[in-house]
C-alpha cells in the first residue's frame, strides 16, 4: 500500500522526477492520475492535483508524488520524453480531467471519442450525460507527424498503403483499431486507437458504496475476474487497516491462481487460432470450461464471479471442492501437454513465433509493461515475489522468465506459469487452515441472516451497511497485485464516507497496448496479428 510520499510545486514536477529516475533509479512510471477536490470536505490549495506513482529498478520501493495544479492554467510539464508510459497516461489524465501537459507530442483523447465535450471524471460532470460519436476519425493527425519523423516526404507518403486493422477484424482482440502505413507487407508506421468500449468504471465507482464496486471490477479483465475482485478488496482492506483471516488468504491464493491459469489458457488458445491451429484451441479451452463449472459451484457465476468481500469472501469452499479442483488441475496439465506436443518441435510454429514481436527489457520497463510481457524479456519481476502478499513468500514456486521477449517466449512463459500456479494451488490446499473466512468486524461485513431477523442490532447494521456503506478512513492509497496480465493497481481516495471519492484503476493492458505500435513497426502485417494475441490485450481492462 502506498500513501502520498512527496508533495511538490507543479513547476518542480519534471526536475524532481528526473532526479528520482537518475539518482535513485526510479525507472518505472506506474501510473498518472488526477484528483478533483471540488467536493472534497477539506480545503485544498487548488481544485486539481496530479499524482505520479513510481517504482525503482529493484521493484522493492514505490513512491507517490502529488502536485496541485494552478486552476488558471491547468498545465504541468509532460514526462513523455522521460517515460514512454507517460504518453498514454497523460492523454488519459487530459481526457478525463482536462489537465494539460506541456510538451506532450500529441495530447488528445484516448478513452473518450473525439467528439466528446467536457471531461467526465470532473466532479461537476453529470454521470447520466451520455454523448454519442457520429463521425469516424481518420487518425491522420497522428500518422502524418509519425511518418515525417521517420523521414518520409509527402510524395513518399502517397506511395504507402494506409490500412485499418480492426476493430472489425476476425483477429482483433477487443475493439482495438490499428492504423498502419505499409511498404508491401511491412508495417513502417502504426497508430493505435483503443476503440471506445469505455464504460465509465471509475465514474460509476464514485456513485456506489465500496462493496457495490466489487461487481464492476469483474468486468475489467473478465478472463480472470476474481483477480480483479482480490486486487480491489485488498486495497480497501489496507485502507481500513484490517488483516483478513488466514483461511481467506489461502482461498484467495487458490482461486486467484486458478484464475491466472484460466487467463493464460485463453491467451495461448486464442494465439494458436491466430496462428492457424484450431486443434490446440479445443485442447486448451476444454479445461477452462471445467474450471468455470467449479467456479459456478463455488460462487454462483461462471464468468463474472464477484467472489470476494471486503474483509473476506462470500462463500467458503463447498464439500467436494478439493476433488473438483484436482480434476481441473489434471485436465490443465493434460491439455498443456497435448498442446505442446503439437508445437514444441513444429517448424511452422517456430518460424511464426521466434524473433517475432520482440520486446526489449529496457523498452518494456520504460513503457510500463508488466507481467508475462515483461518477464518474457528476461526481467524477473513478479509482485508475488518482490512485494509478497497473502503469504506468497511461503510458497515454493519459480518466477518464469524468457530470454528474447518474442511471441515464442511469451507463449512458453504462460505455459510454464500454469505449471507454477498449479504448484502453488496444491501447496495451498495441502496447508489450508481451518477457521472463519471473514473478519469479525460489524462495521465492515453484513451480519448473518440469523442476526438480521433475530435482533434489532443486526437489522440496523444490515440497513446502515447497505445504504451508507463501509466508512473508510480519509486518505489516498495505492495498492496492487500480480494479476493475469501484470500489475493491477487501485489508487483510491476516501473522504471518510461510505462511497469512494475516487477510484483509479491501473490496468496492465493499458500500458502494453500503448507500446504495441512501436513493437510491430518494422515487422510484417501477419506478425502484428500474432504479436497482439501474445500480449493478451483484454478490452474491458484497458478501456474500463
Amino acid at each position: 500500500m502506498l500513501k502520498c510520499d512527496m508533495l511538490i510545486e507543479s513547476n518542480e514536477i519534471k526536475a524532481t522526477i528526473l532526479k528520482l529516475k537518475n539518482e535513485e533509479n526510479y525507472s518505472i512510471l506506474l501510473d498518472i492520475t488526477v484528483v478533483d477536490y471540488l467536493k472534497y470536505p477539506d480545503v485544498t490549495p487548488s481544485r486539481f492535483a496530479v499524482v505520479y506513482i513510481l517504482r525503482d529498478a529493484t521493484f522493492k520501493k514505490q513512491i507517490s508524488i502529488k502536485s496541485y495544479v494552478d486552476d488558471n492554467t491547468l498545465t504541468v510539464d509532460s514526462l513523455s520524453d522521460i517515460y514512454k508510459s507517460a504518453n498514454w497516461a497523460e492523454r488519459e489524465a487530459y481526457d478525463q480531467y482536462g489537465v494539460n501537459f506541456n510538451g506532450h507530442p500529441n495530447l488528445k483523447r484516448v478513452l473518450n471519442h473525439h467528439q466528446f465535450v467536457g471531461h467526465p471524471l470532473r466532479k461537476d460532470y453529470e454521470i447520466t450525460k451520455g454523448q454519442i460519436c457520429t463521425e469516424t476519425e481518420d487518425l491522420m493527425d497522428e500518422m502524418n507527424p509519425l511518418l515525417t519523423s521517420k523521414g518520409y516526404t509527402p510524395e513518399e507518403v502517397n506511395d504507402l498503403m494506409l490500412l485499418n486493422v480492426g476493430p472489425s477484424h476476425p483477429a482483433s482482440h477487443g475493439t482495438i483499431r490499428n492504423f498502419v502505413a505499409m511498404e508491401g507487407e511491412t508495417i513502417t508506421a502504426c497508430v493505435t486507437e483503443i476503440g471506445y468500449l469505455h464504460r465509465g468504471f471509475e465514474k460509476s465507482c464514485e456513485n456506489h458504496t465500496y462493496s457495490q464496486v466489487i461487481p464492476y471490477t469483474d468486468r475489467l479483465n473478465y478472463c480472470s475476474a476474481i483477480l480483479n475482485n482480490i486486487g480491489y478488496s485488498k486495497a480497501v482492506e489496507e485502507m481500513l487497516n484490517i488483516d483478513i483471516t488466514q483461511r481467506a488468504k489461502s482461498i484467495r491464493v487458490i482461486i486467484g491462481e486458478l484464475s491466472r491459469i484460466i487467463d493464460h489458457l485463453v491467451c495461448n488458445a486464442a494465439n494458436m487460432v491466430d496462428l492457424g491451429g484450431l486443434t490446440n484451441f479445443w485442447y486448451l479451452f476444454a479445461p477452462r470450461d471445467t474450471a468455470y463449472d467449479l467456479l459456478s459451484k463455488l460462487t454462483g457465476a461462471r464468468l463474472t464471479n464477484t467472489y470476494t468481500r471486503i474483509g473476506g469472501l462470500e462463500f467458503d469452499l463447498y464439500d467436494g471442492f478439493a476433488d473438483d479442483l484436482e480434476n481441473v488441475l489434471k485436465e490443465v496439465e493434460t491439455a498443456c501437454s497435448d498442446a505442446l506436443s503439437l508445437i514444441a518441435h513444429n517448424r511452422i510454429f517456430h518460424d511464426r513465433t521466434q524473433d517475432v514481436g520482440v520486446i526489449k527489457s529496457d523498452f518494456a520497463l520504460n513503457a510500463g509493461i508488466s507481467g508475462v510481457n515483461l518477464r518474457a524479456t528476461g526481467v524477473a519481476h513478479d509482485l508475488r515475489k518482490d512485494k509478497p502478499y497473502y503469504g506468497y513468500e511461503n510458497y515454493d514456486f519459480d518466477v518464469v522468465v524468457g530470454s528474447h521477449g518474442d511471441v515464442y517466449d511469451r507463449m512458453m512463459c504462460r505455459f510454464e506459469e500454469m505449471v507454477q500456479s498449479t504448484k502453488i494451488i496444491r501447496q495451498a490446499m495441502k496447508e489450508l487452515p481451518d477457521g472463519p473466512i471473514n473478519v469479525d468486524a460489524p462495521g465492515i461485513l453484513l451480519p448473518s441472516k440469523k442476526d438480521v431477523y433475530g435482533n434489532i442490532e443486526g437489522l440496523m447494521n444490515q440497513f446502515k451497511l447497505t445504504f451508507e456503506g463501509i466508512k473508510v478512513p480519509k486518505g489516498e492509497y495505492y495498492s496492487s497485485i500480480e494479476a493475469g496480465n501484470g500489475e493491477l493497481g487501485f489508487f483510491i481516495v476516501s473522504d471518510g464516507e461510505g462511497r469512494p471519492y475516487k477510484v483509479k484503476c491501473r490496468p496492465p493492458c493499458f500500458y502494453s497496448l500503448g507500446a504495441y505500435s512501436n513493437i510491430v513497426e518494422g515487422g510484417m502485417l501477419a506478425d502484428a496479428v500474432v504479436t497482439m494475441a501474445s500480449m493478451n490485450f483484454i478490452a474491458g481492462e484497458f478501456d474500463r
